[in-house]
């Protein structure tokens, strides 16, 4: 391994971004390289409602991914090379002119409501699982650009490309448009067992195929800064590369697992457990069970499901905040520690909690139509949220391994929500088998060791994941008390499988 040269990885996600900076320090035969992460800008992704729509903050996303760029070389660093990664699923569309066509729409907006139904209706819901290999979440691109179409919005008429978060990002800094693969997986429009962009099924929909771009995957140069914005942000014009730019892929890339297969949970505003693979997986019992195949980096696949996450505990704690009761994670956590286990529980993928206008009310609700005490302190909805969450998990991951025929023997967890250590805890018990928690700036580190790999300072991925085992410490969670939570899980279950009875 040579010396490093540094590079940038912007990690955007739901609430909020960041930009970090990337350093291997000097290694030798006596004392390898360590990976130092430097924060160089942290900024607020607050989406704004426009009338009846809810948008991403476009401007002021380009603008602080610019604000990172400059502050990184104002802090005296020589990044190389830039990388993004962010959500899934969304996009911008691109005139002729090369001008962006209005705002982009956020996942959460409300258009796509009864869009699954209908898009399944119109080309088989069998037929859209085994081309796209994609579990059916109401956001997917494809019933975002389905709603545009019934709708019959004018944006479609005139747009000339379609790019994806990071894509639409990378080309009003470098001018290249450009499509990076793990994205491509997340629209539910790539073909994944035959490798490319599913025209037939844009067609059947009424969708340009000229709209979509052939994509690149990751560890691609797709550019350079422009000279205009180089020169804007007083800076020379580094390297754009394609990392696996959705971020539960990054994420993976980051997973200091000590063997190919292994289990992980990304862990944040959403959850993602799942396993790599080196092919899709698009069986029959996949779709049934609603799980995702998402294309990763390094010629592999990423068999998932998302799972609604630390959303739920983080739209309480707004409502909460709206109501004049501030806490911070930290003591939520501690207040959950102080009320009754087990009381009651959740369905965390029950669709009242994608967004609902008061998230309390919605966990309310749930419980009296299920029989269940009514939670009534904070400690015992973030109680209810926290080990519904683990219930979930297991609930998953038991499945996974019914579809894969394999048992793993404990669960890796990355990402800013294992800071929750009381979450990880749970995990543990409600599994009955090992947690492995870190690193938690897993997105990030997976955008720099592509870019570390495509700029020749490491060989390849098994060279980072040997960097992130030297560079950052795991936290050991081992099940304890596991009777209580073996009953608690059978209780969960049957209420799960009672609520899905009465809808």
């Amino acid at each position: 391994m040579s010396n490093s040269s540094a590079v940038l990885a912007f990690d955007l996600g739901a609430s909020s971004g960041r930009a970090l900076l990337g350093e291997i320090t000097s290694s030798d035969h006596e004392s390898p390289g360590m990976l130092k992460i430097t924060e160089i800008h942290r900024f607020a992704n607050i989406p704004v409602q426009m009338g009846q729509h809810l948008h991403w903050n476009f401007p002021m996303l380009l603008q602080e991914v610019k604000h990172g760029i400059r502050k990184a070389f104002q802090a005296g660093y020589q990044p190389v090379s830039y990388g993004i990664d962010s959500w899934g699923v969304d996009y911008g569309l691109i005139d002729r002119n090369g001008e962006l066509i209005g705002v982009p729409y956020h996942y959460r907006d409300l258009r796509t409501e009864g869009m699954v139904e209908e898009t399944c209706e119109q080309v088989g819901r069998e037929r859209l699982f085994q081309e796209s290999g994609l579990q059916f979440m109401p956001f997917n691109t494809i019933f975002q650009l389905n709603a545009m179409l019934k709708s019959k919005s004018p944006m479609l008429d005139i747009a000339d490309k379609f790019l994806l978060t990071p894509d639409l990002l990378n080309y009003f800094l470098t001018g290249v448009q450009a499509c990076e693969f793990t994205m491509a997986t997340t629209t539910q429009l790539y073909h994944v067992t035959e490798d490319k962009w599913n025209e037939p099924l844009m067609e059947e929909l009424g969708l340009s195929a000229s709209l979509f771009i052939e994509p690149v995957q990751p560890g691609i140069v797709i550019g350079r800064l422009q000279d205009a914005v180089a020169q804007e942000l007083g800076v020379p014009a580094i390297k754009a590369i394609a990392v696996a730019s959705h971020d539960t892929e990054s994420a993976v890339v980051a997973v200091p697992a000590n063997t190919s297969r292994f289990a992980y949970l990304v862990c944040g505003t959403w959850s993602l457990l799942g396993t790599e693979l080196p092919e899709p997986l698009v069986h029959t019992d996949v779709l049934e069970e609603d799980f995702s195949n998402e294309g990763g980096a390094y010629q592999t696949f990423q068999l998932l499901k998302n799972i609604m996450g630390l959303w739920i505990l983080q739209e309480c704690k707004r409502q909460w905040e709206n109501q004049g009761l501030t806490y911070s994670f930290a003591e939520l956590v501690e207040l959950a520690q102080d009320a009754e286990s087990f009381r009651s529980f959740i369905h965390p993928d029950d669709l009242r909690f994608m967004n609902p206008a008061d998230m309390p009310a919605e966990i309310r609700d749930y419980c009296r139509e299920t029989g269940q005490p009514i939670p009534h302190s904070t400690g015992e909805y973030v109680q209810c949220i926290l080990q519904s969450l683990a219930m979930r998990y297991r609930e998953v991951l038991e499945r996974m391994e019914v579809l894969t025929g394999h048992h793993y023997d404990g669960l890796h967890m990355v990402g800013g929500g294992i800071q929750n250590e009381l979450l990880c805890r749970y995990t543990a018990n409600a599994m009955g088998r090992t947690v492995w928690a870190g690193p938690i700036e897993a997105s990030a580190i997976g955008n720099m060791l592509v870019q570390f790999v495509a700029n020749g300072t490491l060989r390849n991925r098994e060279e980072g994941v040997e960097l992130v085992k030297r560079s950052f410490p795991l936290a050991w969670y081992e099940p304890e008390s596991n009777e209580d939570w073996e009953a608690a899980f059978q209780h969960y279950k049957s209420i799960v499988e009672q609520q899905q009875v009465q809808q």
